[in-house]
C-alpha cells in the first residue's frame, strides 16, 4: 500500500467527523485526537518494531514487552484507583498471564523463540488482558457497591471477607470473560479474525492462517480467564481492613 493510497483512507474519519458534526454530538475533538493518535503511535510502534526484528537483540524484545505491559496497567489502573495496590495487583496480573502463555507457546515448541512471532503475540495478550482487567474492575465494583448492606450483614453475622464477597467476585470473572467467550462462538462466521485476515490479505494459505488463527484464540481463552480469575482474587482481600471490615471503594 502507498502512502498516497494510504491517506485516501481519511475518508473514514471524514465519515463519522461529517456526522457527528450535523448530529451535534460533540465528538469532533476526541475523533480527531484518537486520529492522530493512532497514526503517531502506530508509525512510532513501527520504526521500533523494525529496529528491534533487524537488531534480534533479546534485550530489547523485552524492553518492547515491558512497555507493553507499563501502557497496559497505566490504563487499566485508572478504573480502580480507589483499590489500595491496584497498580502492582494489575502489574502482577499482566505478567503472569504473559509468563504462561509464552511458556506454553515457547516449552512446547508451538512457534519459533524469534522477536517476530513474540512480541506481536504478546502484544494480542497483553492488549486482551488490560481489556479483561477494565471489565472486570468496572463489575466488581458496581457489584460491591450495588451488594454492600449484603456483604456487611455477612461480616457482622461473623463471616470472613471471602464468604462476605464470594458471589460477588464470581459474578464478576463470569461477566468480564463472557465477550471472550461469546466472540469465539461465531469466529469464523460472524467475523474473520484480524491475524488470519492480515495473513491472507499478506498472500499466506488460508488453512495455514486458520491454524495460526486457533492458536490465538485458545491462547486468549486462557488469558480471559487467568487476568480475571488472578486480579479478582489480588483485589478482593485488600477490599478489608485487619478488623475484617469493609473499606470503601
Amino acid at each position: 500500500m502507498t502512502y498516497t493510497s494510504l491517506s485516501l483512507t481519511l475518508l473514514f474519519v471524514l465519515i463519522p467527523l461529517a456526522l457527528s458534526k450535523a448530529l451535534k454530538l460533540g465528538l469532533e475533538r476526541d475523533t480527531t485526537i484518537a486520529t492522530v493518535r493512532s497514526v503517531v503511535q502506530l508509525l512510532a510502534v513501527g520504526y521500533i518494531l523494525n529496529f528491534v526484528f533487524e537488531s534480534d537483540n533479546v534485550i530489547y524484545m523485552l524492553l518492547m514487552i515491558s512497555l507493553m505491559i507499563l501502557a497496559a496497567t497505566l490504563n487499566a489502573r485508572q478504573k480502580g484507583k480507589n483499590i489500595p495496590g491496584i497498580t502492582w495487583k494489575l502489574v502482577l496480573t499482566l505478567l503472569s498471564v504473559e509468563a504462561v502463555i509464552m511458556s506454553v507457546l515457547l516449552g512446547l515448541q508451538i512457534m519459533p523463540a524469534t522477536a517476530n512471532f513474540i512480541i506481536p503475540i504478546s502484544g494480542m495478550m497483553i492488549g486482551n488482558s488490560m481489556v479483561l482487567c477494565i471489565l472486570f474492575l468496572n463489575r466488581f465494583q458496581s457489584e460491591i457497591k450495588g451488594n454492600e448492606h449484603t456483604i456487611e450483614l455477612i461480616l457482622s453475622l461473623g463471616g470472613t471477607p471471602k464468604q462476605a464477597i464470594h458471589k460477588q467476585l464470581m459474578d464478576s470473572i463470569k461477566a468480564s470473560m463472557i465477550p471472550t467467550i461469546e466472540s469465539q462462538k461465531t469466529i469464523g462466521l460472524v467475523q474473520l479474525p484480524g491475524i488470519m485476515s492480515g495473513q491472507i490479505i499478506g498472500g499466506a494459505n488460508p488453512i495455514e492462517a486458520v491454524q495460526f488463527q486457533i492458536l490465538i484464540i485458545f491462547a486468549l481463552l486462557t488469558c480471559a480467564t487467568l487476568s480475571s480469575v488472578i486480579l479478582g482474587f489480588l483485589v478482593y482481600p485488600t477490599l478489608f481492613n485487619e478488623r475484617m471490615q469493609k473499606l470503601v471503594t
